[in-house]
């Protein structure tokens, strides 16, 4: 999934990523981390903006760890500075891994995906998810049935043990969303690359 990631990344490119989607995630080579690695092993020169990644901040400590060890450009990102970056070109691609892929392409990954796949299609940038075909369930029909766990309030409203929200404010904290296959440029796995709609059936 790497190399067919690679083949749709430019020289020279900056990709933006979300989340942790490496060797730490994933094992071995990671799944979009893979796919900005071979690309650079195939001879083009690419950077990447990392967004944190609230509120557990996998990009800020694993993503941009992985990346700055391996010797590639990165720059960290709050999540919420998208927008301004890809206003400005700063973002050719977007690439992402998934958590779960519904029979109609539908993504869950990350809280924070689906704004990043709304973003890109208002930029024309395109958004791509690198995961392994385990990740595909065939057995849910679109994204609607995948369910999204919501996470303890505590995880928002404290950061380690010191709370940052006033004393009775609750947060809502899920910890997944759904990008929907029509933001989707396209999927890579292991066994091949698909348009979301175009997903094999078995």
């Amino acid at each position: 999934m790497g190399r067919l990631g690679a083949e749709r990344l430019c020289d020279g490119w900056t990709v933006l990523t979300h989340c942790n989607a490496g060797a730490l995630a994933t094992g071995g080579y990671g799944t979009a981390l893979g796919v900005i690695r071979a690309a650079i092993e195939s001879g083009k020169r690419l950077s990447v903006l990392a967004d944190e990644t609230r509120p557990y901040l996998q990009g800020a400590r694993l993503t941009a760890w992985e990346l700055h060890q391996d010797g590639i450009p990165v720059r960290l990102l709050t999540d919420g500075m998208a927008g301004h970056c890809m206003a400005r070109g700063m973002v050719q691609a977007v690439v992402v891994g998934a958590d779960r892929i519904a029979a109609n392409g539908d993504v869950a990954n990350k809280i924070g995906t689906y704004g990043l796949a709304c973003l890109g299609k208002h930029h024309s940038i395109p958004f791509y998810v690198a995961a392994p075909w385990s990740t595909v369930d065939l057995a849910t029909p679109d994204g609607k049935a995948i369910p999204i766990e919501e996470r303890a309030s505590g995880e928002v409203t404290h950061l380690g043990h010191r709370r940052i929200a006033p004393e009775g404010v609750e947060a809502y904290h899920p910890a997944f969303d759904v990008t929907p296959a029509a933001l989707v440029t396209e999927i890579f796995t292991e066994r091949g690359a698909f348009r979301p709609h175009a997903l094999p059936r078995s």
